[in-house]
């Protein structure tokens, strides 16, 4: 049992007073289900989750069903969650796609590109090229409706087809996101193997290309146990926005080696150890991912969530 006023606050010097914690639990997580989650469960988390305090909570994806059958539902869901106080990005893969969130007033939407060639062939059907091309039009016309687009980079750090990605690889893709008129770009390691050097590296690189740290997020997977150490690598060098997904959920349906996100529980757990503020409600949250788990019959892969649910290891 853990002990009241834990984890004691011990702040590091060199780390942001804050960071926004853009959840993704409701899309990337639950995208990757062998089954379908209900519309009103699915509903009903994203509720949840934005009353734990998350302000940023992916909620579905407008892609075609028959790519991601699992997100299918997302012209019934995303009515039943926009008037919550919160943003609510969506993922469009198309301009058809952003033609069916702008029809429900979304205002934020994300774009999902490559940093590998074998990547953009098995998510996208395309060349990295090709798919910057398909996202242009989107990105421009987001924009004139003054709408909010975030640049999703896949296989940032590896790939499972092609090894090690160059960092100057990932470097050229993101500066063509950015020019063609992104807000802000999220980082991903899909399948989860960098490590925290190789998270730096690619910061400095990008900030020698004139791409600034204000406009990155990093989106880590916990593969091989690394997800907390590359983000605090990422918050030294003044990142303030990470991805995670609730109770650990996610994966990747185009990379079967990718396993689940960094928890957003375990995230909240070092943040407020640190003494850097979210607006999360650590116990909130876990109760939301454990109720949660109940739907998908099986419990969280969280640490955190198990040590504060109690749930068996």
């Amino acid at each position: 049992m853990t002990a009241p006023g834990l984890p004691m606050t011990v702040p590091a010097e060199g780390l942001p007073a804050r960071v926004r914690i853009h959840e993704v639990g409701a899309r990337d997580g639950l995208q990757n289900e062998k089954t379908a989650v209900p519309t009103e469960v699915k509903a009903e988390f994203v509720r949840r989750l934005a009353d734990a305090g998350l302000t940023t909570i992916e909620a579905t994806s407008f892609v075609h069903p028959k790519w991601v059958p699992q997100l299918a539902d997302a012209e019934q869901l995303f009515p039943q969650v926009a008037d919550l106080p919160v943003d609510l990005p969506v993922l469009v893969p198309n301009e058809r796609g952003l033609d069916r969130a702008l029809a429900l007033g979304a205002r934020r939407v994300a774009v999902f590109a490559s940093a590998t060639e074998s990547f953009a062939k098995a998510n996208l059907n395309r060349t990295v090229d090709e798919a910057l091309a398909m996202f242009e039009p989107v990105v421009s016309r987001a924009k004139a409706e003054q709408v909010h687009v975030r640049g999703y980079l896949s296989m940032c750090f590896g790939d499972p087809w092609e090894g090690p990605v160059a960092v100057p690889q990932v470097v050229r893709v993101c500066r063509a996101l950015l020019d063609m008129g992104c807000d802000e770009l999220s980082l991903g390691d899909t399948i989860g193997v960098a490590t925290p050097g190789h998270v730096t590296s690619l910061l400095d690189a990008l900030n020698a290309e004139g791409v600034p740290t204000a406009a990155l997020g990093v989106h880590f997977h916990d593969t091989y146990g690394q997800a907390l150490a590359n983000t605090l690598a990422a918050l030294r060098h003044g990142v303030t926005t990470v991805d995670a997904s609730a109770g650990g959920l996610g994966g990747c349906p185009y990379a079967k080696s990718a396993t689940g996100n960094l928890a957003t529980e375990d995230l909240v757990w070092m943040l407020q150890g640190l003494g850097i503020d979210t607006g999360v409600d650590l116990g909130r949250l876990v109760a939301t991912s454990v109720w949660m788990a109940d739907q998908l019959g099986r419990p969280s892969p969280s640490r955190t969530v198990r040590a504060l649910s109690h749930q068996e290891q």
